[in-house]
């Protein structure tokens, strides 16, 4: 009998061939995808974006949809991987917001305390305005979340199109945005959640002016672009950053890199993805080929990382990984590139 090496096996493993939500699983909504994850009072609480299934095609020039707006919805689940549906978290038109689009779910553990942060992706009524980072703080009230009214702000700077934010505390208490201007992922540092929640103009001139310098992932060579997927994963290594790239034939992959603790920096950055779209429900939807990373949790045995994934627009997907596995793949990567830069 042979086995996979640990470096050679499937680093990461669908927990179903079939989606752990699917679309139209709940009424009067359509896709239901790109969901972000916290585990909370001994369950799994699914944030996905929910497209109104009142959208449709557009057969003229334009957007791919017409009344294409979406909320967030919650489901719950004891396991992981059998999730129910449980409430509306937030509706497009509530909160100033216009549609709210991919949600991430995190608990931000600042110099000041812990928060429970959503960011989403801010899409404005007008086309002539650029989709933003919007983020709440969440509130649980014993039974359910709800968006702080008092919390929501529009993170990073005025009129750019920025997205793909997650938001997680560096070893010093400092906090840091790692978002996506168009086609890199930069990372911004504040003191702690009041100045990213509070930082004026200033800031993100001098941020915008300098965006090389902030820049820590860029696509790999002939890709058209990446961005955060989940909130960064504590390893005994650094911080495990899951994210997606979209390749050059329009393929959208699930990738990883290590964060240096302190800096919120790379240490590595892995050259192969971890998962692509193979099933029929990945691989066809309202965008074809897609694997959509937004959550990560590790479980109480250490090791397994549960991913949740969306997929196709249309589906969300769940997996596992190994932290152990990764972190061996990480080594291994760092130990190429050394070889690589002394052969240089």
């Amino acid at each position: 009998m042979t086995t996979e090496s640990t470096t050679t096996a499937r680093p990461v493993r669908r927990v179903s061939n079939e989606p752990v939500v699917s679309a139209g699983s709940v009424p009067g909504y359509g896709p239901i995808f790109n969901a972000g994850l916290l585990h909370h009072a001994g369950r799994y609480h699914l944030f996905a974006r929910a497209v109104r299934d009142s959208y449709r095609p557009n057969d003229g020039p334009g957007p791919r949809f017409l009344d294409y707006v979406s909320d967030i919805v919650v489901f719950e689940s004891l396991d992981g991987r059998s999730y129910e549906f449980a409430y509306v978290l937030a509706r497009a038109g509530d909160h100033g917001v216009d549609c709210f689009e991919d949600p991430r779910v995190q608990l931000v553990c600042d110099r000041v305390g812990e928060h429970l942060v959503m960011t989403y992706t801010n899409l404005p009524g007008s086309p002539d305005e650029p989709w933003r980072v919007g983020a709440h703080l969440l509130d649980h009230d014993g039974e359910r979340f709800h968006l702080d009214p008092r919390g929501g702000s529009l993170l990073g700077p005025d009129g750019v199109k920025d997205k793909d934010a997650v938001v997680f505390a560096l070893a010093d208490g400092r906090v840091a945005l790692v978002h996506r201007i168009h086609p890199d992922m930069q990372i911004a540092v504040f003191d702690d959640l009041h100045h990213l929640w509070n930082a004026e103009q200033e800031y993100w001139d001098a941020h915008l002016a300098t965006l090389d310098l902030h820049t820590i992932v860029r696509p790999s060579p002939g890709a058209l672009g990446i961005g955060a997927g989940a909130p960064p994963v504590v390893s005994s290594e650094g911080l495990l950053l899951f994210f997606h790239e979209r390749r050059a034939d329009g393929v959208y992959t699930m990738n990883l890199a290590l964060l240096d603790a302190d800096t919120g920096r790379p240490i590595v950055i892995l050259d192969q993805a971890l998962l692509e779209p193979e099933l029929d429900w990945e691989r066809f939807g309202d965008v074809d080929d897609v694997v959509f990373v937004q959550g990560a949790h590790l479980q109480d045995d250490g090791d397994t990382i549960l991913l949740v994934y969306g997929a196709a627009d249309r589906h969300v997907g769940a997996a596992t990984a190994s932290m152990r596995h990764l972190l061996e793949l990480l080594r291994v990567a760092s130990s190429d590139d050394g070889e690589t830069s002394s052969a240089a």
